[in-house]
């Protein structure tokens, strides 16, 4: 008898991939509010990114539109 099963399991089908950093756009956000900081995420039809204070909950939106900025980082006061 042979110890070798007749099939293969592979595990490596089974892993999520992550997404690469080009594949989510965000912005740096730090709320000066509560100097903390935050990812903000563009939303899925890609017009804004918005999102909230992790610890005030004070909101926050960048629209995205032509004569914008190239800017990445972003302090929210």
């Amino acid at each position: 008898m042979s110890d070798s099963p007749d099939y293969k399991l592979d595990i490596d089908s089974l892993r999520k991939e992550r997404p690469s950093a080009q594949g989510r756009p965000f912005l740096s956000v730090l709320f000066a509010c509560c100097s903390v900081y935050q990812r903000i995420y563009r939303n899925a039809e890609g017009t804004a990114y918005s999102g909230r204070c992790p610890r005030c909950g004070k909101p926050v939106r960048f629209d995205v539109g032509p004569g914008g900025t190239d800017a990445r980082y972003f302090v929210v006061k």
